[in-house]
């Protein structure tokens, strides 16, 4: 994966903790890790069946099927910051014990008592101690807050990630959405330009600065889309700088270097930051200084070592603490603009890791799907980046049977095999609360003109009729519009343009897709690859060939 960066465990073998109520047994199952533990729920006895934002007030449901034995036959609910566990966090409301039991307590929003992205668990009082009875939940719709929700733009899939704002091509290209990488680390903190007086927002009664001069080439480039009619999805990055240095989670402070850093969800003043921004950002950009439509949290986050650096190697540790990330920025965004999507990111390494540090696609998808199904379901999106395998071959319609195949066990998602996972996304254990399959999005995808641009040209042709006749897809990025000479010294020139900025043949392809003359440049795309590329899409056709290397 490559981004443009000018673009803006103490080990435990086991623990169990087991309480006796009446209705059965409680426990707490510690994983291993190398750097901390992640409790599992098994065989909590009580359920919260939901937990929404009602008028100003919070309402939560719970049932059990038999009511657990306290000392004082009353239900108290906590209310937990993401970093807390078990009944350590504020009793916010108390009933009856029952079978079935309600409470209801105030939101608080943008007060120090806010509860928009706390989650919550029911605890019985028993032997004059609080003992945690059902798993954790959070708001399942922080847009019933939403105060400044604006309409989406949607309308139409072909996107690029651009290397400048130049609207005269990407006009010309006919491109609808434009995706964008905006680094915590620079944002925050004074101003950087004394021109420009620093930002302060105040969140739940506390003030927070904000960098004004680092802010004005976001507030320039999602401007400028506004005017353009481009619709932004914006990629949230967590870099170290010593203004966001609490941003950083406490396991990825050491020497290791890369573009994004796991997002602080351990200590208080991180996590409250963390929210601050994901507030300020929601109000800046649903409105005042243009609009954002679409919120991609940290970028291919199983990618452990390049993209979401944490020091600790466990899958469970390292989802978890993602998730209460996600939740955070999820329920702040939403709170504000109910009608952002908010998209997690994975690779295309769905069952083969390149680097032995992180973790597979498929296997981190499943987690995090787990630990949202169970703490409460949200309509959250996926965003995915199905490069070829490797990210230098240019054959994307007949890919090397050793990393690609026509079934889930493949290694790699690439556009050939895309179907695969937006077929695995239509399991009813990963639809969204309303029953539909969720929005996926390419937020990501190019390929190399290295070894000839008539490949390159029949490939972005090839993968955009993939993507455009799959119902779930909702963007096509492209990356990117002009070459990068690095890059290129590993084969992998995926501009439109070249360098001295004159077109591609993949330029003219890339611009007739989706527009009448689409058909025509899919009859040429078909010459190159020797095969009807309709035909190729609509039947699911799957061709493979032998290994290739770039220097074949």
């Amino acid at each position: 994966m490559k981004k443009n960066m000018n673009v803006a465990k103490k080990v435990v073998a086991a623990l169990t903790v087991a309480v006796t109520v009446a209705c059965g047994v409680l426990s707490s199952h510690i994983v291993n890790g190398n750097a901390g533990v992640v409790a599992e729920a098994a065989g909590r006895v009580v359920s919260i069946t939901s937990c929404q934002i009602e008028g100003e007030n919070v309402v939560v449901n719970t049932s059990c099927n038999s009511v657990p034995s306290s000392d004082d036959g009353k239900f108290y609910l906590f209310a937990d910051e993401v970093y807390q566990d078990g009944t350590t966090g504020t009793v916010v409301a108390s009933t009856e014990a029952g079978k079935s039991a309600t409470f209801s307590f105030p939101l608080g929003y943008n007060t120090p008592e806010s509860n928009i992205s706390k989650k919550f668990l029911v605890a019985v009082k028993s032997g004059g101690s609080m003992y945690q009875v059902s798993d954790e939940h959070y708001i399942t719709n922080p847009e019933g807050n939403a105060y400044m929700s604006v309409p989406r733009n949607d309308h139409g899939i072909k996107g690029i990630l651009p290397t400048y704002t130049d609207e005269a091509t990407f006009k010309d290209l006919g491109v609808s959405q434009m995706v964008y990488n905006i680094y915590m680390g620079d944002i925050v903190g004074p101003s950087t330009n004394p021109a420009m007086p620093t930002t302060v927002f105040n969140y739940n009664g506390v003030d927070y600065e904000f960098n004004t001069a680092a802010l004005e080439q976001y507030d320039n480039f999602v401007q400028w889309c506004g005017f353009s009619n481009f619709q932004v999805t914006m990629t949230i990055l967590n870099n170290k700088t010593e203004a966001g240095a609490d941003l950083i989670h406490p396991l990825s402070r050491d020497e290791h270097v890369c573009p994004g850093y796991a997002m602080n969800t351990k200590e208080d003043g991180g996590t409250q930051h963390l929210k601050a921004i994901a507030s300020f950002l929601a109000q800046r950009y649903s409105g005042p200084y243009g609009k954002i439509d679409n919120w991609v949290i940290g970028n291919e986050v199983n990618a452990r070592t390049e993209w979401y650096y944490m020091s600790s190697t466990n899958l469970e540790l390292n989802v978890s603490e993602y998730v209460k990330a996600f939740r955070i920025f999820y329920n702040e965004i939403k709170a504000v603009n109910g009608n952002a999507r908010v998209f997690n990111s994975i690779d295309q390494e769905w069952q083969r890791k390149s680097n032995p540090g992180c973790s597979l696609s498929k296997d981190f998808l499943d987690r995090f799907n787990y630990y949202m199904l169970r703490e409460g379901n949200v309509d959250w999106g996926l965003s995915v980046h199905p490069y070829n395998a490797p990210l230098y071959d240019p054959y994307t319609w007949k890919q090397q049977a050793r990393y690609v195949s026509n079934d889930i066990s493949t290694k790699y998602i690439t556009m050939e095999n895309i179907y695969l996972l937006t077929d695995y996304m239509c399991q009813k254990s990963f639809l969204n609360p309303n029953g539909q399959v969720r929005a996926i999005s390419l937020s990501e995808i190019g390929f190399t003109s290295a070894f000839g641009e008539e490949k390159q040209a029949a490939s972005i042709a090839y993968a955009y009729t993939m993507a455009a006749n799959n119902p779930y897809i909702t963007s096509f990025m492209l990356f990117r519009e002009t070459d990068d000479a690095h890059e290129m010294e590993s084969h992998i020139a995926q501009g439109l343009k070249n360098l001295d900025g004159s077109h591609k043949m993949a330029y003219d392809f890339y611009k007739a897709m989706g527009t009448p003359q689409q058909e025509a440049y899919k009859t040429k795309a078909s010459e190159i690859i020797g095969e009807d590329i309709n035909a190729l899409v609509t039947n699911r056709t799957f061709l493979s060939r032998g290994d290739w290397e770039a220097n074949d």
